[in-house]
């Protein structure tokens, strides 16, 4: 994809979507980042659904450290591999109070020695909480990534680096944020919404719907 085309497309995502963020609901770095965590591998709904009973009632790692592995697992049910994201929460919030006071660090390595934080949970943090120009690669970017033809590669780490390197810095930023709601919206898994996409005249996949999906 040239360079023309490939700004084209983040100026559209842009004009429809200025600020585009998370759906995650959070209301500090520290439940972001335990929202993150749990939302490997299941919804965000299922996650919100289980975060707005939980941090009313413990919101910091001393708090969720205080509930334990027990106190925490009814909380997190409704949450996809509950019972391991359990014990990685409270093993995160032990670690958070014992090498960095309870904060959030602004470290990818940091980030990375946390339990249940991998690459793409880390680059959302330093992203959103720590302002770096971060593109973490979900499902949803992988597919339009490679579809599109915006950063082409055979895993997410190859389609990271792409979109990294070939993404006009002005738009880098945002681009997490707008491909993965593009992706959940519009250029879905099945059969992408060509027909009302913002993005179709400018995209290079070849197999275009002809309808919207019902």
């Amino acid at each position: 994809m040239n360079p023309a085309r490939r700004r084209a497309i983040f100026r559209r995502l842009q004009a429809a979507d200025p600020e585009p963020t998370t759906e995650l609901e959070h209301s500090t770095p520290f439940e972001l980042l335990i929202a993150v965590v749990l939302s490997a591998h299941t919804t965000d709904r299922s996650v919100n659904a289980a975060t707005r009973q939980l941090f009313p009632v413990a919101n910091t790692p001393h708090a969720l450290l205080a509930l334990g592995v027990e106190g925490l697992k009814p909380y997190l049910k409704s949450v996809g591999l509950y019972n391991t994201k359990t014990r990685n929460v409270i093993a995160l919030c032990r670690q958070l109070i014992e090498r960095h006071e309870g904060r959030v660090p602004c470290s990818r390595e940091a980030l990375e020695a946390l339990p249940g934080v991998g690459r793409k949970t880390a680059s959302v943090i330093l992203n959103m909480v720590c302002g770096e120009s971060t593109i973490a690669v979900d499902t949803h970017i992988f597919r339009v990534a490679n579809r599109t033809g915006l950063a082409p590669g055979k895993t997410p780490r190859a389609v990271e680096e792409a979109l990294l390197a070939t993404t006009p810095e002005a738009y880098r930023k945002n681009a997490h944020h707008w491909l993965l709601l593009h992706g959940r919206y519009v250029c879905t898994a099945r059969r992408p919404a060509c027909p009302r996409c913002i993005i179709a005249h400018l995209c290079e996949y070849p197999h275009k719907t002809a309808h919207a999906p019902l």
